[in-house]
């Protein structure tokens, strides 16, 4: 007896006098929902032929291979899907557990059913019901994203993280977070942009040419170099829609958005405050053989003698009486973010003095500095200019350096 499948009428009246019965084979046919199996099975076999291997599970895998060992996984344990492939698996995968344990054959099949993309057995789970399922755009994207390369070069790009992560801290820039609302098509990423994005920062290094895409829009290549050392070539669009999709994706501003304070006063503006210089009249012995060159610097936006007035009484001051130094005044300034700015400039010069206070408790004062007055004046000369963001403190030398 021979199976019918494609005969023509003369095969049929051949065998037929050779006394063979041709049997009509109906082929079988498949709900949505065992195609859905079948074809994600076949995947999952796809992938074996191409790599000679199962599928792994690992953060540092491919997001596509750890998709189908999830499958994989998930089929194995549903005796419906183990069923409806057992015929469907030459290379025999249902029941491999190595590399090892199957052969590398031409056909494939496999499991939609997978919690990873969201069928389940109920009744009505079907199609409709995918949960997780992405579209190929979507798909593109993430492969983008994880598609990230060791960056070569990356020693020339530390210094420029390292300093953003400085000027994070001193408060000399801000992350702003990504406005999902506005919609990523009107967001522009430029040349030498940081922002965050997937938890890990990003420098845009390079622009590439401006590429057409449909409805008469634009795109460009990117070079992006992460914090973590590697980099990745990526479309504009597709990294912007990459912040689109992380809650925490932020950019970072400039560190030179203006100077922070104008040195002259105007007829209309408002004074803001003034940053103060003190010197101790405290017999602490860290004060008394250093005092020439311990400060406590700070912003007020009072009058600084009435700031001190109480100083004896205050063990922010010592318990002691203090001498102004120097002030400088400022105007139309955020005063809390100046003073962080000039707190973090001058933290390697930081001093903790452990006093009592005046009702004896131990308390620990971290707002003095061992610094000369002259540095204060620099510091205050490149925060008017903006240019503090290409300098530090060196305490060694006590002197400010690019």
């Amino acid at each position: 007896m021979v199976n019918k499948k494609e005969f023509t009428q003369e095969d049929e009246d051949l065998l037929a006098e050779l006394g063979v019965e041709v049997e009509v084979k109906q082929a079988k046919k498949y709900t949505n929902k065992e195609q859905r199996i079948i074809a994600g099975f076949e995947e999952i076999q796809q992938f074996v032929e191409e790599h000679g291997r199962l599928p792994r599970h690992g953060e540092d895998l491919d997001i596509f291979e750890r998709l189908y060992a999830v499958r994989l996984d998930q089929i194995r344990k549903q005796e419906v899907c183990r069923t409806l492939l057992a015929d469907l698996d030459p290379q025999g995968l249902l029941a491999a557990t190595s590399d090892t344990d199957f052969t590398v054959a031409d056909d494939l099949d496999d499991d939609e059913l997978l919690a990873e993309l969201g069928v389940t057995d109920e009744p009505e789970s079907s199609i409709k019901n995918l949960r997780h399922v992405r579209t190929q755009a979507e798909k593109k994207a993430a492969e983008e994203i994880a598609n990230r390369t060791v960056c070569d070069d990356f020693d020339d790009f530390r210094p420029l993280f390292d300093a953003v992560q400085r000027e994070l801290a001193a408060g000399l820039r801000e992350t702003i977070r990504f406005h999902k609302d506005d919609g990523y098509v009107q967001t522009d990423i430029e040349e030498e942009q940081f922002l965050i994005v997937g938890g890990q920062t990003a420098y845009v290094a390079e622009v590439g040419e401006v590429l057409k895409i449909t409805a008469g829009q634009e795109d460009a290549r990117l070079r992006v170099v992460y914090s973590n050392g590697t980099e990745s070539n990526i479309l504009r669009r597709s990294l912007i829609r990459a912040m689109y999709k992380d809650e925490t994706s932020r950019f970072i501003t400039d560190a030179d958005r203006g100077p922070l304070f104008s040195g002259d006063l105007a007829d209309d503006d408002q004074q803001s405050g003034t940053v103060y210089v003190l010197r101790s009249q405290s017999d602490h012995p860290t004060i008394a053989a250093n005092r020439e060159v311990i400060h406590k610097i700070g912003v007020t936006g009072n009058d600084v003698k009435k700031r001190v007035a109480n100083a004896k009484n205050d063990a922010t001051f010592l318990l002691a009486g203090v001498e102004i130094v120097a002030t400088y005044q400022l105007a139309n300034i955020n005063r809390f973010k100046l003073e962080k700015v000039i707190h973090n400039f001058l933290e390697a010069a930081n001093l903790e003095i452990d006093i009592k206070d005046r009702f004896g408790k131990p308390v620990t004062v971290r707002e003095w500095f061992l610094v000369p007055v002259f540095i204060v004046d620099q510091l205050i000369d490149k925060i008017k200019d903006g240019t503090i963001k290409d300098y530090y403190y060196n305490p060694e030398s006590a002197s400010i350096e690019r």
